[in-house]
């Protein structure tokens, strides 16, 4: 390690490229954003409810702030312009009255996908060139780098 820095070598190539995508990544969602009339954290929001929505994981106002890193006035001007937009529904969990759950609504999903369709489609079909040892080194690479991302407060 130099005083810039790891020395070049292919991690350091690797590290680059996973940028390069990333900006790549971050210039579609502001793109999507704009065209949308929307804040590039109401994208961010977008994802993390779609997200928990794969997951299984109850998503309510506070979880959302918190996955935001907004405060709840914040995340309340976030929710309620989704929700104006027609890309969010607010609905009454049924196993407790007092909650309120959060879900990107199915027109939003349809934008989503006729924006980033292609894009995923692109990306989907170089994976399908990969054998699985292959992806299970992507996947593995991509879960341990998200862990190192993460970790730096």
């Amino acid at each position: 390690m130099s005083e810039q820095g790891p020395e070049p070598g292919p991690e350091l190539e690797i590290v680059h490229l996973l940028r390069k995508v990333t900006v790549e990544f971050g210039l579609r969602q502001a793109e999507f954003a704009a065209l949308h009339h929307m804040h590039s954290t109401d994208v961010r929001a977008l994802i993390c409810l779609l997200d928990a929505g794969r997951a299984g994981t109850d998503a309510t106002a506070g979880w959302l702030g918190a996955q935001l890193g907004l405060n709840s006035a914040g995340t309340t001007a976030v929710i309620d312009r989704l929700e104006r937009l027609g890309h969010l529904t607010r609905t009454r969990d049924p196993r407790d009255r007092r909650r309120v759950l959060l879900a990107v609504d199915e027109r939003a999903v349809e934008l989503g996908w006729a924006f980033f369709g292609p894009l995923i489609e692109n990306i989907v079909a170089v994976l399908r060139d990969f054998d699985e040892q292959e992806t299970a080194a992507v996947r593995r690479f991509l879960l341990a780098a998200h862990r190192a991302v993460t970790a730096i407060p």
